[in-house]
C-alpha cells in the first residue's frame, strides 16, 4: 500500500462563516488528503473558539481567479455602468433600509 506524502496532497482554500457573519470570509490555506479530511483538518484550525457555523474547503486548484495586475481591463466596462448606483434620482423620505 503507498501513502502519498503530506507534501504531494491537494492545497485547500477555506472560508469560514461567523455566527454573526452573513458571508464565509477566506481563513487561510491548508492541504489534506481528500474533501472530507480538509473539511475535518479547517474545522479543528479555523474553527477552535466555536465561532464558525459554515466551512466551505475548496481545492485551489479549481478556483477561478482574475489577475490582479490585470485589474484595470477588467473591471473597467463596469465602470460606464452609471445605472448600478443610485446616484441619479432621489429617494423618497418613506422608503425604509435604503
Amino acid at each position: 500500500m503507498s501513502t502519498k506524502r503530506t507534501g504531494d496532497w491537494p492545497l485547500y482554500e477555506v472560508f469560514v462563516r461567523g455566527k454573526r457573519g452573513l458571508n464565509h470570509v477566506h481563513v487561510g490555506s491548508l492541504r489534506a488528503a481528500d474533501d472530507e479530511m480538509a473539511l475535518l483538518h479547517a474545522r479543528d484550525l479555523y474553527t477552535r473558539r466555536n465561532e464558525g457555523v459554515s466551512i466551505w474547503a475548496v481545492r485551489s486548484d479549481t478556483v477561478a481567479a482574475s489577475a490582479p495586475d490585470e485589474k484595470d481591463p477588467f473591471f473597467a466596462p463596469s465602470g460606464d455602468k452609471v445605472y448600478r448606483h443610485p446616484t441619479f434620482y432621489d429617494i423618497p423620505d418613506d422608503v425604509p433600509h435604503i
